[in-house]
Formats: C-alpha cells, sequence, structure tokens
C-alpha cells in the first residue's frame, strides 16, 4: 500500500481528522474499460475521496495490474489493494460464491442479485473461503440474466443448441452442456476474436458486455429470454490492507458500498437497457424469443445441476446445501 504524508488542509477537518493526516492510496485492479459493470468501483472512489477530503484515493487500473483471471492471486499477495474478478474464473479457488452462478436460480432483478449475493457474502463460510486468499468481500457486480449473442444458423428452439460451440462460465455453461452445446469458459477479453474466427458460434454475455466487447458488431442473432443465469464477480479487499486503514478510512470506504451499488442499479437498469434495444435493431441482429414449453425442458434438462454442485462442495468440507438454501430463501423473501 503506497503510502506519502501531508499537512491537511482545512477542509479535511471536518471530516474529523487530526491536523496531520496520512494519505493512503490503494490500487484497484479491474479490466477492460470503464462500463456499466464497474461504475459502482468508479463511484466507490469518488465518495470515498470525498469523505475523506482527497486524504484516501482509489487508483482503477483497467489492465494495468494484472489480468482478470490472476486477481485473486494479486490481492492475495497483496499486489494490490482491491479488484474485481468472477467466480467461474477459478472456481476452484472461490467454491463458496459459485452458489451464485448455478443455472435457474429464479433471480428477477438487480436488486435481488444483490441481496441474495450479500447473503452468501456476509456466511461464515465464505468468508473462511475467500480468507485462504486474504480476501474480504466487500460488494457484488450485479448481473442481469445471461443470453447469447451469436453467429450462423440461429437455434430456433433450445434443441438446435446441440453440438454448438458456446462461450459460458460456471453454471451457465453447465446448464448449456446439459443440452448439450459445447461451452468453452475463456476470459471476456478474448471473447470477439474467438466469435470473429470461429472458435465460438456463440457467447453469452449481459447486454453491457455484449456492447462493450464487440459480439454485436458480429453477431446475427440474439436469444431473448433464454435466461440460463449469471456469473458473479465481486469486488475485494486485501484483508491486511483492509484492516491497516484507520478507522475514519475505513468508515469511508465500507459506508459507501450502499450508495455505490445504488448508483450501479440505476445506471444499469436505465442507461444501459435503454441503449440494447436500439443497438440490436440498429444492425439487423434477429430476437430469438422461446416458447414456455421450450424454457420448461431445458431447466428440466438442467435441473440436476444443482445437486451435483451441493453434492461436490460437501465433499470439500462446504455446508453447500446450506448456502444453497440461504439464495433460494433470500431470493423468495
Amino acid at each position: 500500500m503506497k503510502t506519502i504524508f501531508k499537512v491537511a488542509v482545512a477542509t479535511t477537518l471536518t471530516f474529523g481528522f487530526a491536523a496531520e493526516a496520512m494519505a493512503v492510496e490503494w490500487n484497484v485492479s479491474l479490466w477492460g474499460k470503464r462500463r456499466a459493470f464497474t461504475e459502482h468501483v468508479e463511484k466507490l472512489a469518488e465518495l470515498v475521496s470525498q469523505k475523506t477530503g482527497g486524504d484516501f484515493t482509489l487508483n482503477l487500473s483497467y489492465g494495468g495490474l494484472s489480468k482478470n483471471r490472476e486477481n485473486l492471486d494479486g490481492i492475495s499477495i497483496g499486489a494490490f489493494e482491491m479488484a474485481q474478478f468472477c467466480a467461474g474464473y477459478h472456481a476452484d479457488k472461490n467454491p463458496s460464491i459459485t452458489v451464485l452462478e448455478l443455472p435457474f436460480l429464479g433471480v428477477s432483478s438487480l436488486e435481488a442479485e444483490i441481496a441474495a449475493s450479500m447473503a452468501v457474502y456476509n456466511h461464515p463460510a465464505t468468508q473462511k473461503d475467500l480468507g485462504r486468499w486474504n480476501a474480504t468481500l466487500l460488494m457484488p457486480s450485479p448481473l442481469p440474466q445471461y443470453n447469447f449473442v451469436g453467429v450462423g444458423d440461429a437455434p430456433r428452439t433450445v434443441a438446435d443448441f446441440e453440438g454448438m460451440t458456446v462461450r459460458a462460465t460456471g453454471g451457465i455453461g453447465r446448464a448449456m452442456e446439459s443440452v448439450m452445446a459445447v461451452p468453452n469458459s475463456m476470459s471476456a477479453t478474448e471473447v470477439r476474436q474467438a466469435l470473429d474466427s470461429g472458435v465460438v458460434k456463440a457467447v453469452s454475455f449481459a447486454p453491457h458486455a455484449h456492447m462493450s466487447y464487440g459480439t454485436i458488431e458480429s453477431g446475427k442473432w440474439w436469444t431473448t429470454n433464454l435466461n440460463p443465469g449469471t456469473v458473479n464477480c465481486p469486488v475485494v479487499a486485501n484483508t491486511d490492507a483492509l484492516n491497516g486503514l484507520s478507522d475514519a478510512h475505513r468508515e469511508a470506504l465500507l459506508s459507501s458500498i450502499p450508495e455505490a451499488l445504488g448508483h450501479y442499479v440505476d445506471n444499469y437498469n436505465n442507461a444501459t437497457m435503454a441503449a440494447w434495444g436500439p443497438a440490436l435493431e440498429e444492425r439487423g441482429i434477429e430476437q430469438i424469443t422461446y416458447s414456455d414449453e421450450e424454457l420448461a425442458a431445458f431447466r428440466s434438462a438442467a435441473g440436476g445441476i444443482a445437486q451435483a454442485w451441493v453434492d461436490d462442495n460437501n465433499a470439500k468440507g462446504l455446508p453447500a446445501q446450506e448456502l444453497l438454501d440461504l439464495v433460494l430463501s433470500t431470493l423468495a423473501n
């Protein structure tokens, strides 16, 4: 953690700091570019700086500190103080939070996704799991249900996915396996090239990522309601760095999380989704909508995935059924 010393300016005193204050800078590892997916981190940095009179700064780096699949490793060794990552990138390293990536959980909104995520993040087993990497979970990056943009012949029934190579991670990948698709768990930054070169024929993303990573520039069709699930991508802090903050700085950080998440949800529900429909129409992308019968058959085919997850993670010593029940009960409420 980089620190410098300076004389506190008068405005700093209004936040309860002493006349001589330690200015703290945290490095934050993100990837890609600023987009809907990172708006809560951007807002968090803004709020922390405001609350501390500039004495606590989050330096956001988009790809300059680490590869996205290596962010949890970087947190574990203290290479940076905060990072964002996705559970499905390395399920073996964070099995507890992969419960949130199981298919067909019934998540109906970003607010529901936040509630389920925070319930799991606050569970002692999850905190112990992430503690192996010296990581403290701060907040999720809530995403709507994923759907596919693809090239070639459009899958007009769920059965048409049989044999299709698709980019799908975590539980979404397992759901697609259940209908005989061939999932590939490549990271987001690799997807456009894979789609253009024919390595995959379809890509599962939330709408913002289809726009950010350019899949709609190549895509010919979009599944409007397949909704196999979503991914869980938390923002974490290095635990030692978090514990090393002054009480005032730690309070400035943690108290800003609800407002940062509120900003994220407002931006996604309004700015992002307002642009999504026109983006599809401008490019002439065909929108594929499946019947209730097709979707019921898909859910039935994927029905054993949750139990398999429970069995596998019970064997690893996690209270897996308890975590799954926590998610389902939170969503039910």
